[in-house]
């Protein structure tokens, strides 16, 4: 995403491979302060490009003491702009600061109250005891360079520290995770107070950046953009649209792994409502012959995501000069699939992002790449998209394939398509459609049951229906739906739904499990 670059018009969020920094640039964009997230090592030139007003050194799962533990080039201490670390990067300062760290006596983890012991505009307009989340097995035990001690608890007699001179400020704790109350005000007094960040950042502001962003980078050239139908592409698709008119080509690809009714509201949302140059492609016969016999949920992805691609290429040479592809490509799509930012962990490629080839002819327009859900949803209310499209629940670009659980055919197709509509039905019925996050059913051929139909046994299927509460997709909790509405959707499932005996509630949250199940 391009915003604009001018000197200390953002935040830049250093990631040394925490869980948390995604959360820590959540919390900065819910206080209207704009940030940016870079790999711990960015050369310095990245570093000066990016103009920052300040930097924010994440926490991470190394030891400072270990060899080769992560370290930031040298000109984060020289840019002149204040410095926050937050747990692994409060121990950072401390070292290379003259400091010295050592594991901790105790462990500390979980919640922990922090008394406040000085003067400090990090905790300004704070009460002097807060209650903090604690995550560290390593802490500081002396300071040095003109560091003082700001705050402590029970087992970190050094848990806030700063040095005003120089605008370098540490904290043990992780003030950007809930379970720190009024960790917020921490950050923004970080980006308000400190660093003087005085900038907000808006649906408003950013549509109109964006604009200009796309119209920059595509000119005159004419742009093929993949529809799903869903929220994210459909906001992508209106925002281009804005930018550069009918020089954007849509191509609506039917890929045989759609939900009920995917493709007839695509045809009338898309191409009735909103207007946009759209082309429906069926290509269901392309996607599943591919996929015929493949059970592996990472080849189905990359299958699916080179197919998308193949159709894609065919559709742009039947336009004259189209040179750009655009995707609704989201930020937790590209954490998840490559670690781009600190040393973490891939969980599962995403068509839009893993299985691009490498000489790849459309060069990729991604508006919304560092953009979260909730904050796509609001883009598209600034566009006058309406809310029953935005309200509709994230579904998969690899669609129905990864929720057939091995290999997937027309029959299970079929089998899941009715159990997933019935699913939706309920939850609209009883007023809970809009309540949740994300809901669908999976289906699990491998997961046979007998049971009893009539006065006849029964050996079928089985299936499982998946309701998530969330803010952005990157943790969740299950829902907990009424047993009524829960009944309701089983006995309805068992009873229309050919070739299922048997219907389950998965109740597990993200982490440790992933939403989708493949």
């Amino acid at each position: 995403m391009t915003v604009a670059a001018s000197a200390g018009e953002k935040i830049l969020i250093l990631d040394f491979g925490s869980q948390y920094t995604q959360l820590i640039a959540r919390r900065l964009r819910e206080l209207e302060v704009y940030c940016e997230i870079l790999p711990y090592h960015a050369p310095k030139a990245a570093l000066i490009a990016a103009k920052p007003a300040g930097i924010i050194l994440s926490g991470g799962p190394a030891s400072v003491h270990e060899k080769g533990s992560p370290r930031p080039d040298k000109y984060v201490f020289e840019a002149g702009v204040p410095v926050l670390g937050i747990c692994y990067g409060m121990q950072l300062l401390v070292e290379l600061h003259g400091g010295k760290v050592a594991p901790s006596k105790k462990r500390e983890y979980g919640r922990a109250d922090l008394e406040i012991v000085a003067d400090s505009p990090l905790f300004a307009d704070l009460p002097k005891h807060l209650q903090v989340w604690m995550s560290h097995g390593d802490s500081a035990e002396r300071l040095n360079n003109g560091f003082r001690v700001d705050a402590r608890t029970g087992s970190a007699p050094y848990a806030a520290i700063s040095d005003e001179t120089t605008r370098q400020y540490g904290i043990q704790f992780h003030p950007e995770v809930v379970h720190t109350p009024l960790g917020a005000k921490v950050l923004e007094n970080f980006a308000r107070r400190i660093c003087r960040f005085d900038k907000r950042f808006t649906m408003a502001g950013l549509l109109e950046s964006q604009v200009a962003a796309i119209k920059a980078q595509v000119g005159d050239g004419k742009v093929v953009c993949a529809l799903s139908g869903g929220v994210d592409s459909t906001v992508a698709a209106t925002l281009i649209s804005k930018a550069i008119g009918k020089n954007l080509y849509c191509v609506f690809v039917d890929t045989g792994l759609l939900r009920h009714g995917d493709r007839e509201r695509a045809e009338k949302v898309l191409g009735q409502e909103l207007k946009l140059n759209l082309k429906v492609v069926d290509a269901s016969k392309l996607f599943l012959g591919r996929l015929k016999g493949v059970s592996d949920p990472e080849k189905k992805r990359k299958i699916i995501g080179k197919t998308f691609i193949d159709v894609f290429n065919a559709e742009a040479k039947k336009i004259k000069g189209v040179s750009f592809l655009a995707q609704g490509t989201l930020y937790p799509d590209v954490i998840e699939s490559v670690s781009v930012h600190g040393p973490s962990v891939v969980i599962k490629s995403h068509h839009n992002v893993g299985g691009l080839p490498k000489k790849m002819k459309l060069t990729l327009v991604e508006p919304l790449r560092m953009l979260f859900k909730d904050e796509v949803r609001r883009l598209g209310k600034e566009l006058g998209i309406s809310q029953e499209l935005l309200g509709l629940h994230p579904f998969p670009g690899p669609g129905l394939a990864i929720r057939v659980l091995g290999a997937v055919t027309p029959a299970l197709l079929s089998t899941l398509r009715a159990a997933d509509l019935i699913m939706r039905e309920e939850l609209k019925a009883a007023g809970w459609y809009d309540k949740v996050w994300q809901s669908f059913v999976v289906i699990l051929p491998s997961v046979r049951s007998v049971g009893v139909m009539g006065d006849g046994r029964t050996y079928e299927n089985t299936v499982v229906v998946r309701s998530v509460d969330s803010r952005d997709g990157m943790t969740a909790d299950w829902s907990r739906l009424p047993y009524d509405l829960l009944h309701k959707i089983s006995s309805r499932i068992v009873s229309e739904v050919k070739g299922v005996n048997r219907v389950a509630y998965d109740i597990s949250s993200k982490p440790p499990a992933t939403i989708e199940w493949e």
